[in-house]
């Protein structure tokens, strides 16, 4: 007759040894840390972007163009923008980056002038970030 210990480690009933289980905790410990790590990445590198919208351009001659845009940076930061102007193939054919100084508004507008070397057709704000 077979006894309940002999079954069990027939058809691998037997206890999990603890070395394996502590492996387990061990990589479900890592795992978390990492999601964690870059959860606070994520959330600390948004503390400091600079949101903007463009609302309109204006082809003032051959050699200029203004851009209208309104940007939201963190409370009091000072931050750039660079500005540029386009021609019909998208190649740039002015551009600007713009500094300005901290501010307890939220969202403030702005209407910058570019320069250009060719008839530009359309201008655009590239990035704007905190200085």
């Amino acid at each position: 007759m077979t006894t309940k210990e002999e079954l069990a480690e027939r058809y691998g009933r037997a206890p999990r040894p603890r070395r394996r289980r502590l492996y387990w905790i061990a990589v479900t410990g890592v795992a978390a840390l990492l999601v964690a790590a870059l959860a606070w990445l994520t959330v600390a590198n948004s503390f400091d972007d600079v949101g903007f919208d463009e609302t309109g351009f204006e082809l003032v001659d051959a050699r200029t163009v203004t851009v209208s845009f309104q940007a939201t940076p963190p409370a009091g930061a000072a931050f750039a923008c660079a500005v540029q102007a386009l021609d019909e193939d998208f190649g740039i054919v002015g551009w600007r980056v713009v500094e300005y100084p901290g501010s307890e508004e939220t969202t403030r507008a702005f209407v910058e002038t570019i320069p250009t070397v060719a008839q530009a057709t359309t201008g655009t704000v590239k990035a704007c970030w905190v200085t």
